[in-house]
C-alpha cells in the first residue's frame, strides 16, 4: 500500500495539484493507494469518480492540519504493509510523529516557493527538522535541489525527479470545435495555463499583446485558471483595450482545456522571481508539448529543466518586456514554432507517468 499525505490535491487546480494526483494514480496500477487530502469545493464529485480511496479532512484551515496529523499517525499505526508514504509539502510531514516515519519509507516533494526562505528564519528552521524526517527527498528540478542545498537540506537525501504527465488524450471533436470557434482565424493563437499570480507573468503577457497588435491585428490570447490577480488583470486588460483580443477562463473541464491548447500555436508563461516566490519547474510546458505547442518561459527558476532552449521553445527575462516581446517575435520568424512544436512533442515523452513512477519505484525498493 501506498500513502498520500497532501496539502494539494485535485480537484483543486494546480501544478503541485496536478503532480499529486497523477502520482496517485500511476502508484495505483502498482498497489492500493491512501491519500489524505484537504476538502475541496469540488472534491464529492471528483472522489465519488475515483479509484482511489481518498479522505478528506474539513473544518477550519486553522485546526484541519492537525485533524489530517492525528489520522495519519492512526492510519500508519494500524497498517503495517505501507510500502511508501509520499508527502506534497515539509509542512505536511512537519505534525507526523517521528516514530511513525520512522515505520515507513518516507518521501518528502521539494517546490521552489515552499522551501525559499532565509537560513536561520523560523520557516527555514521548521523545514530542516520537518525534511530531517524524510527517507528521501525528491526534487522537481537542478534549480530546486541546488536552492535546497543552499538552504541547508541534507544534500546526501536528495534525488531529483522531474514532475510527470499523463498521455495525451485524444481530442474530441465537440471541443475542438469549441475551441476553434474561440479562436475563430485569430493568429498567433496564445495560451497561459497557471494560476492567475504576479510571478507567473500574466500582467507582461497582456503589455505585450497590446504591443503585438500592431505586427498582429488578430492576435488571440487565452488565459485559463484563476487566483487572486483575477480582477487586477481582468482591469488592465480594459485599460489596455484589448478586451477583444483577450479571453480569461476559469472552472473549465479538461477536455475543453486540452482542445484549447492543442489548437494554440504558443504556450507562455515569462515567470519571474516574486519575492521568495519563483518558478521551481513549470508543468504546463511539458502539458502544452505533449500536444505539439511549444512554449516560451522565463529563464528563473527550474524551467530550463522543462523547456530546451531553442529546441523545445525559448526562454526570456519574465521580467523585461522587451526580452519577451523578441523572444516571442523570433518564436514566430519564419515559423520557427513548427518545428518548436515538433520537438517539444517528443521532448515531452520523456516526462509520461508510466515512465517517471518507475524512478519512484527504484527509490522503495
Amino acid at each position: 500500500m501506498f500513502l498520500i499525505v497532501t496539502r494539494n490535491f485535485p480537484p483543486d487546480v494546480g501544478g503541485i495539484q496536478m503532480l499529486m494526483g497523477n502520482l496517485s494514480k500511476s502508484l495505483l496500477n502498482h498497489g492500493p493507494v491512501k491519500v489524505f487530502a484537504f476538502e475541496h469545493e469540488y472534491s464529492k464529485a471528483y472522489d465519488l469518480n475515483s479509484s482511489i480511496n481518498i479522505e478528506r479532512i474539513k473544518g477550519i484551515k486553522l485546526f484541519r492540519k492537525f485533524r489530517k496529523a492525528n489520522l495519519v499517525n492512526n492510519f500508519i499505526n494500524s497498517n503495517n504493509n505501507i510500502r511508501g508514504l509520499f508527502a506534497d509539502h515539509w509542512k505536511s510531514l512537519e505534525l507526523i510523529k517521528k516514530e511513525n516515519l520512522q515505520k515507513v519509507k518516507t518521501f518528502c516533494l521539494l517546490h521552489s516557493k515552499e522551501i525559499n526562505h532565509e537560513v536561520g528564519s523560523i520557516l527555514n528552521k521548521r523545514l530542516i527538522k520537518s525534511t530531517n524526517n524524510a527517507d528521501c527527498i525528491i526534487a522537481n528540478s537542478n534549480f530546486t535541489k541546488n536552492l535546497a542545498i543552499k538552504v541547508g537540506i541534507n544534500s546526501s537525501k536528495i534525488s531529483i525527479i522531474f514532475p510527470g504527465i499523463p498521455r495525451p488524450d485524444k481530442i474530441d471533436n465537440i471541443n475542438k470545435n469549441k475551441a476553434e470557434n474561440i479562436f475563430e482565424d485569430s493568429f498567433p493563437k496564445i495560451i497561459t495555463v497557471s494560476r492567475l499570480e504576479k510571478r507567473k507573468g500574466h500582467d507582461k503577457i497582456l503589455m505585450l499583446i497590446k504591443n503585438l497588435k500592431v505586427k498582429y491585428p488578430k492576435i488571440k490570447y487565452v488565459s485559463i485558471g484563476s487566483g487572486k490577480e483575477e480582477s487586477n488583470l481582468k482591469k488592465l486588460a480594459s485599460e489596455l483595450e484589448i478586451n477583444n483580443n483577450v479571453l480569461f477562463l476559469k472552472n473549465i473541464d479538461h477536455n475543453s482545456k486540452i482542445a484549447l491548447i492543442s489548437s494554440s500555436n504558443l504556450h507562455l508563461m515569462p515567470s519571474r522571481i516574486e519575492g521568495k516566490s519563483v518558478e521551481g519547474f513549470g508543468i504546463s510546458f511539458v502539458e502544452a508539448a505533449s500536444y505539439g505547442v511549444a512554449s516560451i518561459g522565463g529563464k528563473d527558476g527550474g524551467t530550463s529543466d522543462a523547456i530546451s532552449h531553442e529546441k523545445t521553445g525559448l526562454l526570456c527575462d519574465g521580467s523585461d518586456l522587451n526580452s519577451i516581446y523578441d523572444s516571442v517575435i523570433k518564436f514566430f520568424t519564419n515559423n520557427k514554432y513548427i518545428q518548436y512544436g515538433k520537438n517539444a512533442k517528443v521532448f515531452s515523452e520523456n516526462f509520461y507517468w508510466d515512465k517517471v513512477i518507475k524512478s519512484y519505484l527504484k527509490l522503495i525498493d
